[in-house]
């Protein structure tokens, strides 16, 4: 069908209710309709994720519907163990989040497939643990992590606690091509399912338990509790496990950021609830001002992702990128582990193709082998579950450029509930010692050289938006940049053809002969294309200027493709 018989058949079929049906008829812009209506809302290799609205390319409560009856069928097919094991659910506090995961519930009930679901919020971490704790096949979280508030997000996990990869994304989507018909969607009452036992609820149980084991993962007990901390959970679900972890860790000089404790949909006071944008921080940086605070930590919505500003002794605040935060994190984990006896003979990291290489250069020192993976969470943590099974290396820590981190294998995904108190735990560890996270960062410089990077996001919405980033990467593809000033390419590596073993991706890397280095992709889950640059230099200064040359080159190729 058409975009317009599909926008016609949302309107006249009864299976739709009023409410979506006023919402398609306020429409006036006939562009508005084409994209609302041009493509079902993909469901990729994690799940949905889309603008919250009426329409097959919207994330709404039948959208939600149809790839849960997609999910049911997968996980049917797999036989009568797999549907007593069960689906995990949780929900983030964005609009329609609660509803969504209780349209999931019902539609697994429905195909006869028990859902526990929690009774709240919960951050992302969270339902990983409790996958792995109550051994189901699979889970769901509803959330669009740190995406602005007009979106919302559908992620699948699988009984090993990490997204799904391919094989069982391109399973589910195969049985969704299969309905031809939303009618073809089971559901169940909700108060039904429940008094039948397939839909049971989870409590504070399991937050316990993910509490402790997170407590018995410190590393170093020297270290200075009264360090002062502010936290801001940007409205989200970190402010109850990240409030809770921290005070059972011992620290009790915590101020909490009071407009941004509460959940809050609409993200009032940030906008856009990502705290990879320091402007995430205004809040908390006048917060630590006033309290003399010695860093500054944010969560993001669905606390998976987790980033820091540091006191530079002057109360200005210095925002730490994921790369200088990864690398510092890499640093104070094997080192410690290193000095205390316990690190792994056969300890590994793992990173994304996208990350920078100084945790790796840290790694080395100290034997540890670092692995490279596609972005995404869900490759570096297959890289713990592929341990799991030949005991071939120990999971140490995975990170990713883009502030998503996990500690050992409790989670597999990106945990910031545990990243929050590594952070505050090697922040007092070396506050005990007299310095702070910027004088530790410059002796690592010094001691491995200046590694800079810089990431650049070019927003293109919509068909026509999805069509250039198409041909930016094509042209890329086809017209590489063979120099840029005195730096020559050296090596380009097409993730869609490359032989190291990692899955096909549209993925572009440039290596120069300096060390440096750049990258171009489509985003995965947002209507933009990105370019990610890193150099090396001895001296910072010539580090810097390399990364303002390549900036320059690169970004005028891109805005030449029309």
């Amino acid at each position: 069908m058409s975009y317009m018989e599909k926008y016609n058949y949302w309107l006249e079929s009864e299976y739709f209710d009023d409410e979506t049906k006023k919402e398609l008829r306020a429409i006036s812009d006939e562009k508005d309709i084409e994209d609302r209506f041009y493509a079902d809302l993909e469901f990729g290799t994690a799940g949905l994720r889309g603008k919250i609205g009426a329409g097959t390319n919207r994330m709404n409560k039948y959208t939600v519907a149809l790839a849960t009856q997609g999910l049911a069928q997968t996980i049917i097919n797999k036989g009568k163990e797999a549907m007593d094991k069960g689906v995990a659910i949780a929900y983030d506090v964005r609009q329609y989040s609660d509803i969504f995961a209780e349209i999931a519930a019902r539609v697994l009930a429905a195909n006869g497939i028990k859902a526990y679901l929690f009774d709240g919020i919960r951050a992302t971490p969270v339902l990983s643990y409790t996958i792995r704790e109550l051994k189901t096949i699979s889970g769901i979280v509803v959330t669009a992590s740190h995406n602005p508030r007009e979106y919302n997000g559908y992620k699948v996990y699988w009984e090993e606690g990490s997204q799904i990869l391919d094989v069982i994304a391109d399973e589910i989507l195969g049985e969704i091509d299969k309905i031809n018909d939303f009618n073809e969607v089971k559901i169940i009452d909700l108060n039904e399912a429940v008094d039948s036992g397939l839909i049971v609820y989870i409590g504070s149980e399991i937050d316990d338990k993910y509490n402790q084991e997170i407590l018995n993962k410190a590393i170093n007990e020297d270290i200075d509790k009264d360090i002062k901390i502010v936290y801001t959970p940007l409205n989200g679900t970190g402010n109850i496990p990240v409030r809770r972890v921290l005070k059972d860790r011992g620290f009790t000089n915590i101020a909490i950021v009071p407009e941004q404790e509460n959940p809050d949909p609409d993200f009032t006071t940030v906008g856009y609830p990502n705290p990879e944008d320091p402007k995430a921080f205004n809040y908390a940086v006048e917060l630590g001002r006033k309290e003399g605070a010695d860093i500054l930590i944010a969560t993001d919505p669905d606390c998976d992702r987790i980033a820091m500003m540091v006191n530079n002794g002057k109360d200005e605040f210095i925002f730490f990128n994921g790369n200088q935060t990864g690398a510092l994190l890499v640093n104070y984990i094997i080192t410690s582990r290193y000095h205390n006896g316990t690190l792994p003979e056969n300890a590994a990291i793992v990173k994304s193709i996208v990350t920078g290489d100084l945790g790796k250069a840290i790694a080395n020192k100290y034997g540890v082998e670092t692995f490279e993976t596609l972005t995404g969470f869900k490759f570096i943590c297959a890289k713990a579950n592929e341990w799991d099974i030949t005991n071939e290396y120990s999971f140490l820590f995975g990170y990713e450029e883009s502030i998503g981190y996990t500690y050992g294998t409790l989670v597999r995904d990106k945990d910031a509930v545990i990243s929050s108190m590594l952070i505050a735990e090697m922040a007092a560890y070396y506050k005990k010692r007299g310095k702070n996270m910027l004088e530790v960062l410059e002796d690592i410089y010094q001691y491995y050289g200046y590694y800079r990077e810089k990431l650049i996001s070019i927003v293109l919405e919509g068909v026509e938006g999805s069509k250039r980033i198409r041909r930016m990467m094509q042209h890329f593809r086809e017209n590489p940049l063979n120099s840029i000033d005195d730096m020559i390419l050296e090596k380009t590596v097409d993730y869609l053809y490359d032989e190291t073993g990692n899955a096909k991706s549209n993925v572009l890397k440039y290596y120069l002969d300096d060390g440096s280095w750049y990258a171009v992709r489509p985003s995965g889950t947002e209507p933009k294309i990105k370019l990610y640059i890193y150099s090396k230099d001895k001296d910072k200064d010539k580090a810097k200027d390399k990364i303002g040359l390549i900036e320059a080159t690169v970004t005028e190729k891109m805005y030449s493709v029309e």
